[in-house]
This record gives structure tokens, sequence and C-alpha cells, in this order.
């Protein structure tokens, strides 16, 4: 594949009225139109470059969406005030009472807890699969299914869904592919392999600095201005609109998110592979050991590399919570929910973000009490850190 989406970030230039080189926020609510007739057709969706209110979109909004359309290789796109405000209007767009959704036993809890707890009360019922079996997706396929909808790289159990087939599966069957690529962004771009929809988190890598919340829905045009219809636009009616300070600062950080997402999958790569030297149960899609590995490979930009998250198992929860108390005691990291931040992050996800998953189902899926899901920071001496977590591994006894 040729596109690079590094190319495509450095390519943006989003340049203000008076040539600012960071655009100006737009600090409103809502906008004047010199004719009446302006905002009748702006409410019609028949204008183009004027705007309308701000829960719609702000010139701030439009920037960051233009820029991650780009990076995600799609047509449009349209940025929410979190990663769930992005999920859940663009699987509403789609499915209303009848429909039917496919997807992964492992994915991030809030989307679990929507479609197993939630979406049943709108009449949309799913089927959970292991999105590594294709034979399983296929067969799972129904007369009132609507949408295929996976991770890149599954939350927490980091599987690699095999986009190429599952997007023959999805095309055979006249339905659509949503992927969420929170955990992958620049590493792999969804919209090559046939995805219809790109999601992300923002908050995670793209912002990066762990102190904004976002997310985005990436698409062709006409399914993104279907989302923003005043009349049957999902996020328009759900109203998860992103402020344009938050995107103005989300913009910024974009910009470095080549550089960043380079370093953490050097660190993790170095630290995964120490781990399992040393015995270590470990997973991360840069071993060959790992399931997904080949899958992940043919899907790859070679730059970006295999990502920051990485699992270890230290045998039980005791020891788990031990091991991460003392690698954030040693300043090592945070004992934290989230990832992509400039520090580690650690946490259980059985107690944390899958929480909203079963006990009983967690354990069919492979999830055991004794995980621990890592976001590799952006340590300059991996290296140092290797050392010191493994130290913290003696001490807990799991090594």
């Amino acid at each position: 594949m040729s596109f690079n989406p590094a190319k495509a970030i450095e390519n943006i230039h989003t340049f203000g009225p008076h040539n600012e080189i960071n655009p100006p926020i737009s600090d409103t609510s809502t906008y004047a139109f010199k004719k009446a007739q302006d905002m009748y057709d702006t409410f019609e969706g028949k204008t183009e470059g004027m705007f309308l209110y701000s829960r719609h979109t702000s010139p701030s909004t439009a920037y960051l969406s233009e820029a991650l359309a780009a990076m995600e290789n799609t047509e449009s796109a349209n940025v929410s005030t979190t990663g769930m405000g992005a999920i859940v209007p663009a699987i509403l767009q789609l499915c209303d009472a009848g429909s039917h959704i496919i997807t992964s036993r492992t994915i991030y809890g809030g989307t679990y807890a929507f479609l197993k707890n939630f979406a049943p009360k709108l009449g949309i019922e799913t089927t959970f699969v292991n999105i590594t079996d294709l034979e399983e997706i296929e067969k799972s396929i129904r007369k009132n299914t609507k949408l295929i909808y996976c991770e890149t790289v599954s939350n927490p159990l980091l599987e690699v869904a095999d986009l190429p087939n599952i997007s023959k599966i999805a095309k055979k069957h006249h339905l659509k592919l949503y992927v969420d690529n929170t955990f992958s962004p620049l590493s792999i771009t969804p919209q090559l392999y046939g995805a219809d929809v790109v999601l992300h988190s923002l908050t995670k890598y793209i912002n990066g600095s762990s102190d904004a919340m976002g997310g985005v829905i990436c698409s062709d045009k006409e399914f993104i201005e279907s989302t923003k219809d005043v009349n049957t636009g999902a996020s328009m009616l759900i109203g998860a609109s992103m402020d344009s300070f938050r995107a103005s600062s989300i913009l910024k950080n974009l910009r470095t998110l080549p550089i960043r997402i380079q370093q953490h999958s050097r660190n993790a790569l170095y630290l995964a592979q120490r781990f399992e030297e040393i015995g270590v149960p470990t997973l991360y899609p840069g071993l060959t050991s790992h399931p997904g590995h080949t899958t992940y490979t043919k899907m790859m930009n070679k730059n970006f590399g295999y990502g920051g998250m990485l699992t270890l198992d230290a045998g039980s929860q005791e020891k788990a919570n031990r091991l991460m108390e003392r690698m954030q005691e040693k300043k090592l990291g945070y004992l934290a929910v989230s990832l992509g931040f400039y520090k580690t992050l650690f946490s259980a996800p059985g107690s944390s973000t899958s929480s909203e998953i079963s006990l009983e189902e967690q354990k069919n899926m492979g999830l055991n009490n004794g995980l621990i899901r890592i976001s590799i920071g952006l340590d300059s001496n991996i290296e140092d850190t290797s050392k010191q977590m493994e130290a913290c591994l003696k001490e807990v006894k799991i090594i």
C-alpha cells in the first residue's frame, strides 16, 4: 500500500484567516447569517463553508475532523466529546429496532456494555464471536445483520482482526464493517483493507497527554453528513459535540503522533521481547509467538511498528495488584486506566476497563484476573526501565 499516514498529517495546512500556523479557536456557540435564506439553506444542508451552531460543527472541530480524515484516508470525519460519543452514534446511524450486529467477544468494556445491555432496549441484538475465527463470523450472519464491528487490536486481549478477510465477508453479504482503531493509529490504516467506518477514542494515543477526552467517526462524506443531519443525524441529536478549545488542543497534539507512536512501539517491543525471554507470559503483536503476529505484519505501515500495548500474566489478582503498586512506587508508571500517555500506565482490566463484562464471560474469553494491561510510555532509556521492571517482577515472585 502506498498510503503514508504520517505524510498525510505533515501535509495538513490549517492556516487561519490571517495565516496563523495554529488556527484560531472559534469561541462561540452560534453563528450569524447575512441573509435569512442562508440560514434556511444551512438547516437543509445545502450550503458549504457556513456554520450554524457548534453542536453541529465549528471551525475548530472542522479543522480537527479534516486532519483525522486525512490520517485515516477517508473522505470525511466528525469529532465528538468522547470515544463512546463517536461509537454509539455511528452504530445508531445505521442500526434501528430489529437490527443485528456481529462483534468481537473481546472489545472495550464500554462498547461491550452498550451492545450487551443498552442496545437491546432499542431492539438491537448483538452476537459476540471470536473475531479471529472467520468461519464463526460468517456463520453468525442473519437476514437482519447490518454490520460487523471489531477492533483492529482488541481491548484488552490484543487479538488481531484480519481486516482484509473480514471485509470480504462483509462485502459478500452487503454488510458494513466498523473498525475501532484506537490501539493502532498510524500503525494500521483500516480503510485500506475495506473498513467502511473507522473509529477512535481521541482521548488515548491521538491526544497523547491524558488531559482531554474525544472521539471521531471517519468515513465517506455521505455517511458523515448523515450523522450531522439536523433532523435524523445521531451525532447531532445525541449531542456529544466537542468543544472548540479541546478540538484545537487535540489538533496540536496530533502533529507529534508519528514520533510518539514510533517510540511507543520501539519501547513496547523491547519490553515484550525481554519479558518473554525471562519467562513472563506476555502478549504483544510484535512477538512472533503472538497468534496474530503474521496478520498484523501484513497490514501494518512498517514505520510505526506494533503499537504500545502489551499484556502480561502475573498469575493471580494478588500478584497483579502487588506488581502494579510496586511499579508505581518505583515511578515506572501509574496504576491508572487509559493509554497513550507519555508515562507507562497499567491496570488489571478484569476489575477495571472490562469490569462491565461478567466474570463468567471474562473466563470464557480467556480474561483471567492475573492479567495486566500495560500502555508503554515514551521512556528515553527503555533498557533501564526494563531492568527496574524485572526487579519488581522478582520482588513479587512472578519470576
